[in-house]
């Protein structure tokens, strides 16, 4: 009989990629939707490091399994 860790199953169960990267398409949508808009210059200051993180993120979340 074979045990199960179960930490590592948790762990599996975290980093699934489907979650994470609906989480970094999110991300990157709203970074695009922060450089369009015409009312704050701060939004539009952090538009680029927002896109740039969601596509990070992104990329990183590629290599999870499924």
């Amino acid at each position: 009989m074979s045990r199960v860790d179960h930490s590592s199953v948790q762990r599996r169960r975290v980093f699934r990629r489907g979650p994470w990267e609906a989480g970094a398409t999110i991300l990157i949508g709203v970074g695009v939707i922060m450089l369009m808009q015409p009312f704050s210059l701060a939004l539009y200051t952090y538009s680029f490091m927002t896109i740039l993180a969601g596509t990070l993120g992104f990329v990183v979340v590629s290599h999870f399994p499924k």
